[in-house]
């Protein structure tokens, strides 16, 4: 047996109806995860929960009912599963209702009293029913689930919706508005529908009921009731999106904001690296400054003085009386005399090199090394590469103090007395590479003060200048010390020069000075080295 057209289109509404409500709760279900822009999570669960409960009822009912039109009938335990389904569906259109209700006129308990008034009323009538009129026991409960859930149900629904929609205009949150709005018009209309029930024979199904609405308006109530649940599932869905695009504004303003924060912070620390590079280079100039103020005074000063000191000894010990004691008195003042001296001079040499000032950077580095010959016994190899020429005496400075402070180091650490020192002049930097075959040592280990003061002294004059500082080295594979100084001043040369090939990379041993050292700098074989 084939349905008739008419029960078709029933089949039809039945299943527009259930799909409604059934999407409507998905759809709630997915936003009460996420941020609660909509609605409070736990006032949007039970309605979440009345649309998958109720959707699902309209499907059984599209069973139920093409079960009683072919002819097949089910087992009561599927009608009771019916009414007890869609009694428990309205219950949470009533505790969504409440909440609400509750959360806008402040009444925290109204939920639990309209819902337990609800159900003691309901259970009285099921009772006086059962006993009254057994046979017809489920659809008396179908009658008063419907009159006394769905009913106050959907009007306290459409009330909170409404007042809702009146909270998010004082927010200023003017797209919600009308689908609030609309979506409380099909809620409340929906519950004003459930006064229309199948005939039960008790009052008032024998007035008001689905018959007589039939009759009225010419259509089955079921289509009133599946236009409101659309109505009210679109506008649900619509603040939904409207909801997601708030938060997708949320979420790139917060971006934007992170972003100019981050580009804040950056701007801060390139200020502060900045002022650090600047403070480093008047750290530095105030320290040469106060070694040239303090070799001047030794010099000038105390030097002198302790000159004329020595020719005063030796008048007087011309003009003495032939005593041994005495004579010999004054020959050890004399001897000490010029052992101050001596130990002046060396203190005035160390403190600011005269060589530096008046020659140099090259003629500089060569006395460093013959000191460091004399002193610390220490055979040092200097080669020049490139266009020798005056620096800006600050870089020139620096150089120098870090070759000194390197020599320094392999003479206490590397256990060698050999080294090699090369200073390549190139167009727009100069690089000065100090490399040795000692012991050598763990970098990482090493370079934490107080054992690396030394190290990080260099590492802070190089980058003083805008410079770079590396630091080469493991334990039997000796150690290279290498800094890059970009040339921000560039005078003119007024050293001689002669032509000379560049060095190969390596250093005392191959091992000293890996290859990719000289080899990846481009440039190095254009330059002659200088021969002063």
């Amino acid at each position: 047996m084939l349905l008739s057209t008419v029960q078709l289109e029933m089949v039809l509404v039945f299943f527009v109806y259930g799909l409604a409500f059934f999407s409507m709760g998905i759809a709630l279900t997915l936003e009460t995860g996420r941020s609660p822009l909509l609605a409070e999570r736990r006032v949007l669960r039970p309605l979440a929960l009345f649309g998958l409960l109720h959707g699902a009822h309209e499907w059984m009912e599209i069973i139920l009912l093409q079960g009683i039109w072919l002819g097949l009938p089910f087992p009561p335990a599927f009608t009771w599963l019916r009414v007890i389904l869609l009694t428990l569906s309205f219950m949470p259109l009533v505790i969504f209702g409440s909440l609400m209700l509750s959360a806008q006129v402040r009444i925290p308990s109204i939920k639990f009293s309209i819902l337990a008034g609800l159900m003691v009323i309901d259970l009285a009538a099921i009772a006086l029913s059962a006993r009254i009129d057994p046979e017809n026991l489920v659809a008396h409960i179908d009658a008063l689930a419907r009159y006394l859930l769905a009913t106050p149900g959907g009007i306290l629904a459409g009330l909170g919706l409404l007042f809702r929609s009146r909270q998010v205009q004082l927010e200023k949150r003017l797209k919600l508005v009308q689908p609030f709005r609309w979506a409380a018009i099909g809620i409340g209309l929906y519950g004003l529908t459930q006064v229309f029930v199948s005939s039960a024979g008790i009052f008032p199904t024998n007035i008001l009921n689905a018959q007589t609405f039939q009759s009225i308006a010419g259509f089955p109530i079921q289509v009133l009731r599946a236009a409101v649940a659309t109505l009210v599932t679109i506008n649900l869905i619509r603040a939904i999106h409207i909801v997601e695009r708030e938060r997708e504004a949320q979420l790139l303003s917060a971006q934007q904001a992170r972003v100019k924060a981050l580009e804040q912070v950056q701007r801060e620390l390139i200020q502060r690296e900045t002022l650090r590079r600047q403070l480093l280079r008047h750290t530095v100039i105030a320290q040469e400054e106060e070694r040239a103020r303090i070799a001047r005074e030794l010099h000038d000063e105390t030097a002198q003085e302790l000159t004329a000191f020595t020719l005063n000894l030796a008048t007087l010990r011309a003009s003495l009386p032939q005593r041994s004691d005495v004579a010999e008195l004054v020959a050890r003042l004399q001897s000490l005399s010029q052992q101050m001296s001596q130990g002046i001079y060396r203190m005035v040499r160390d403190l600011r090199p005269a060589q530096l000032d008046d020659l140099g950077l090259v003629p500089a580095l060569k006395y460093l090394a013959d000191e460091g010959r004399e002193q610390l016994q220490l055979e040092t190899a200097v080669e020049i590469y490139g266009p020798g020429q005056r620096l800006d005496p600050l870089i020139e400075t620096v150089i120098f103090r870090v070759a000194q402070e390197a020599l320094a180091n392999v003479s206490r650490h590397a256990q060698t007395k050999h080294a090699k020192m090369q200073l390549i002049f190139e167009p727009e930097r100069v690089t000065l590479r100090i490399c040795d075959t000692g012991v050598g040592f763990d970098v990482h280990a090493t370079l934490s003060p107080p054992r690396g003061w030394g190290l990080a002294g260099m590492r802070e004059r190089a980058e003083s200048l805008g410079g770079d500082f590396k630091l080469q080295s493991a334990p039997g594979q000796g150690t290279t010390v290498e800094a890059i100084i970009p040339l921000t001043q560039t005078p003119p040369p007024d050293i001689p020069q002669e032509v000379r090939p560049p060095p190969e990379p390596v250093g005392m041993e191959s091992k000293a000075l890996p290859a990719q050292h000289i080899s990846e700098e481009p440039g190095h074989e254009k330059y002659p080295p200088y021969a002063g």
